[in-house]
């Protein structure tokens, strides 16, 4: 059965659930997105880098 109205998707306790639920993950994913977007370029550039900084220290002592 598809429902016709929101009225209809409410009617159903578990699919009040399942809106809640939804809703959360969607949240969620936005804002993981904003948060990995809004670091600026040179910080994963940084961090990309640590492994082989790591080294070259080692070397050098």
């Amino acid at each position: 059965m598809i429902p016709q109205s929101f009225k209809d998707i409410l009617s159903n306790g578990q699919s009040l659930y399942q809106i809640i639920a939804l809703l959360i993950f969607f949240s969620f994913f936005i804002a993981l997105l904003w948060y990995v977007f809004s670091k600026p370029k040179k910080y994963y550039e940084d961090q990309a880098e640590l492994p082989l900084d790591d080294d070259e220290k080692n070397q050098q002592l």
